[in-house]
């Protein structure tokens, strides 16, 4: 058996290589902030839990990591 793809159609390979996902395979690590993309707030990244499944103690907005907000 061979690994090489169908050389006679473009884009019909087998996928191997390529992408890396989101943020290039990586993380953001264990620090940081969680922070509030309306009113601004910021709370310490925990580690084991999404920003995005927090809410703003003070507006009650889905909170965003630190990292992202900067990228924007």
């Amino acid at each position: 058996m061979s690994i090489s793809g169908n050389n006679d159609a473009p884009g019909k390979g087998l996928g191997y290589g390529g992408g890396h996902g989101r943020n290039n395979g990586g993380g953001f690590g264990t620090g940081g902030y969680c922070v509030c993309a309306k009113c601004g707030t910021k709370i310490p990244h925990k580690q084991g839990v999404k920003c995005t499944t927090l809410k703003c103690p003070q507006c009650g907005h889905v909170m965003i990591r630190e990292e992202l907000l900067k990228k924007s």
